[in-house]
């Protein structure tokens, strides 16, 4: 895995990252209550060995020994959203969704266009029945990561499923077609969209 904290955490990467926190995130007038953007920042070496090692956990699914080591590096290390977005992973995973939210947003507190949070963000609100607030993550997560396409995916089963907009899943999963071409799943939806769209 390439170092998470030497690297700029503009996108987090890695698979298990991120996550999110309490209120709805706003998509104006938040300026002052979100930064944009975690630059660079230089981290202890024992601290990026705790988080590699609760990254581990996670990956084993020993969530409560993740959620230790993750508690641990954030104590010592709060300006980073990846050990926030992980940790909520790991609230999530047992069920603790408030938890999970309340990371996520102090992860988006860091840097409100990580996709990894703002995708994982709106995942938490569509189970929660908030589909704008889950609708506003996921277009902040494709902002400025146009490519991420995870969060166009969950955009487009979102404004097909739960909010019937037709128009806005035809072009999230045309547009994510374009980065995952060999999605047969997904092109099956595009033509049953179509189909509805009466085109």
């Amino acid at each position: 895995m390439i170092s998470l904290f030497k690297k700029s955490l503009i996108s987090c990467l890695a698979i298990l990252l991120f996550a999110c926190a309490g209120n709805d995130v706003k998509q104006q007038g938040s300026k002052e209550i979100f930064n944009k953007k975690v630059e660079y920042v230089d981290v202890e070496s024992a601290i990026e060995e705790d988080f590699n090692k609760a990254v581990l956990l996670l990956n084993n699914e020993q969530y409560e020994q993740a959620i230790t080591v993750f508690n641990s590096v954030i104590e010592r290390e709060q300006r980073l959203p990846a050990p926030y977005v992980n940790i909520a992973m790991a609230y999530n995973k047992l069920g603790k969704t408030k938890s999970a939210e309340e990371n996520l947003i102090s992860a988006l507190k860091l840097d409100i266009s990580n996709p990894t949070a703002n995708n994982e963000l709106g995942l938490l609100y569509r189970k929660a029945g908030k589909f704008t607030a889950a609708r506003t993550a996921y277009q902040n997560a494709i902002k400025e990561h146009s490519n991420y396409s995870p969060a166009k995916r969950n955009l487009g089963v979102l404004c097909d499923l739960y909010m019937h907009d037709y128009q806005c899943a035809l072009e999230q999963f045309e547009d994510y077609l374009e980065l995952e071409p060999n999605d047969k799943t997904v092109a099956i939806w595009v033509a049953d969209v179509k189909r509805r769209l009466n085109q």
